[in-house]
């Protein structure tokens, strides 16, 4: 069965802090182009040639390698989108609780957000690592599925490529990382603690 895009227009008009309208359609463009080949592949994989993969090219080998990209892209910017909000929200005690534990501080952890959101283009995402217990940042740059950390389970994503911000800042990204982290949405990241039962 084919992915459907999520729909997102809850955000238009002011709903996501620091993002115009302009700028957020452009980039539900952008994402619905990726579950459309993430789709594609899909459909393509259902009827491949599996009798000869193959490093260097062979259609199913070429499938496979891009699949992670579609598949993260479309995946990524759900996350992404889902937890845009006007900054309404803030963390609660609980939420802020488990960054202590992680980060040694809330604040701790918003400084190395900002750090790793202005270190690369590419994507920041909050993981919860299995092995210690606890949060980590993971810096994604280059494609999506490059860089990504194994054994984790992403709680946010937050977007630092050009094309999410730069009809609205230009080469302003310092202002649209600070907008990006005072506009989260507490209770959608609340949610998702609650369902990996980070908090009780």
């Amino acid at each position: 069965m084919a992915r459907e895009a999520k729909n997102f227009d809850h955000l238009l008009g002011g709903k996501a802090k620091g993002l115009s309208d302009t700028q957020l359609n452009a980039h539900f463009t952008l994402y619905k182009g990726y579950v459309n080949k993430l789709n594609e592949i899909q459909t393509k994989l259902g009827t491949a040639d599996r009798s000869a993969p193959n490093y260097s090219f062979n259609e199913y080998s070429e499938l496979r390698r891009r699949e992670p990209v579609a598949f993260n892209g479309t995946v990524l910017h759900e996350m992404y989108f889902g937890a845009l909000g006007d900054g309404s929200t803030s963390a609660s005690a609980a939420v802020k609780a488990v960054f202590e534990k992680s980060f040694g501080s809330f604040d701790a952890w918003l400084a190395d957000t900002k750090a790793c959101l202005m270190s690369a283009h590419g994507w920041t995402t909050l993981v919860y690592d299995y092995e210690s217990g606890k949060l980590l940042n993971n810096l994604v740059h280059g494609e999506h599925h490059s860089g990504n950390f194994a054994n984790v389970h992403v709680m946010a994503a937050f977007d630092a490529w050009e094309h999410a911000y730069f009809f609205d800042y230009q080469t302003g990204k310092a202002k649209y990382v600070e907008n990006l982290l005072g506009g989260i949405d507490w209770s959608v990241i609340e949610k998702r603690f609650a369902e990996a039962r980070l908090v009780g």
